[in-house]
């Protein structure tokens, strides 16, 4: 494998190789600290911190987990200890929204608003649920996965998310009856 290549050559001080390592995580890096944290800026920072800790710690790696799962861990911590500092502002900018066809342009709106709602409703989660749902559903970590990367017992896991999906079918009932405001 490509990749236990280059973790080896860094670690074994090759410069180059940690520098290609990094630049292929550095994506997977910024989309879980985004969609954590849900503030670019926040995200940048907190990649910048996770790729400079790597880069640190790159020789504590261990084999015991995947090396996807290594990182997320450190990303993900940083993104908690980031909300225990202080509570994220969260801000729902406006997206440009591209019509193909006049004919999509409800389904496009009606889209744009369950977007806006989903993200809503995965904002207002507490912290461990939303970052159990993040790492799940969008960064698409199986169950171990999670557990390995937040240092959790499995079952907590599949507790935090059959909490958050029940909270979040709830919030989006609500969103559709119209109750609450995102």
């Amino acid at each position: 494998m490509v990749e236990q290549g280059l973790i080896r050559a860094a670690q074994a001080g090759d410069r180059d190789a940690l520098i290609t390592l990094l630049r292929e995580i550095e994506g997977h890096v910024y989309k879980t600290a985004f969609y954590i944290l849900h503030n670019e800026q926040d995200a940048l920072d907190a990649s910048q911190e996770a790729l400079i800790r790597v880069y640190t710690k790159i020789g504590s790696y261990e084999e015991k987990a995947q090396f996807k799962t290594w990182v997320g861990r450190i990303v993900t911590n940083i993104c908690i200890d980031k909300f225990r500092r202080a509570k994220p502002t969260v801000s729902m900018d406006e997206h440009e929204m591209v019509f193909k066809d006049k004919h999509d342009v409800e389904r496009e709106v009606m889209s744009g608003y369950l977007a806006q709602d989903i993200q809503a409703a995965i904002d207002q989660l507490p912290d461990h649920h939303r970052t159990v749902i993040v790492l799940r559903y969008i960064q698409d970590l199986s169950y171990n996965e999670i557990a390995d990367c937040l240092d959790l017992p499995l079952n907590t896991v599949k507790s935090y998310l059959f909490r958050a999906r029940q909270q979040l079918q709830n919030r989006l009932q609500e969103y559709q009856k119209g109750g609450v405001s995102g």
